[in-house]
């Protein structure tokens, strides 16, 4: 994905190429998770990427903002979050072509049959149940943590979890029978 910035955003980025060494610990400790996180929520790693790729460089564009946060890895996911919502609401107003968005989406070489079972059986839950599953089991947010991110009632996160484990498990045991 191309970001355009303007000339004054690019000044600043260019300015932040030589990233405080504060900023440049957290993307070396929090890139890769934060992708993995997103990927697993979303299905297409160039996208988890791409959406964790422009959360880096909105921080790095205000970077006293960024950092005066007390808990920046939650507001990084949370923009990349917003970002993958951003896409799925375009999309969704161009159903047209978005069985070809979808159909390119290749899981990357490497990665576990399990895993790739379990983000293409995430990819058939309801976006809001597979939130709280990865935020939950793969970024290990407590049920509290993921109420506050989400702006929701402590019961809706374990409502999702619950139906979303459920799901999941039908999801995954129709794949092992299918495969049996």
């Amino acid at each position: 994905m191309a970001i355009a910035l303007d000339g004054s955003e690019m000044g600043r980025v260019r300015a932040n190429v030589g990233m405080p060494q504060d900023a440049r610990t957290l993307y070396d400790t929090q890139y890769v998770p934060l992708v993995a996180q997103l990927h697993a929520m979303c299905g297409d790693r160039a996208e988890a990427e791409d959406a964790v790729q422009e959360a880096f460089v909105r921080a790095l564009l205000k970077p006293d903002a960024f950092a005066a946060l007390d808990n920046p890895v939650g507001w990084l996911r949370t923009v990349a979050v917003n970002q993958i919502r951003g896409r799925w609401r375009r999309r969704k107003r161009h159903r047209a072509v978005e069985h070809l968005l979808v159909d390119d989406a290749k899981p990357a070489p490497g990665l576990s049959p399990h895993y790739v079972a379990i983000v293409a059986a995430l990819q058939q839950i309801p976006f809001a149940q597979r939130e709280a599953i990865v935020m939950h089991h793969i970024a290990d947010m407590s049920v509290g943590q993921i109420a506050d991110a989400l702006g929701v009632p402590a019961g809706t996160v374990k409502a999702r979890l619950s139906r979303g484990r459920a799901a999941l498990a039908n999801l995954l045991q129709d794949e092992e029978d299918h495969h049996a």
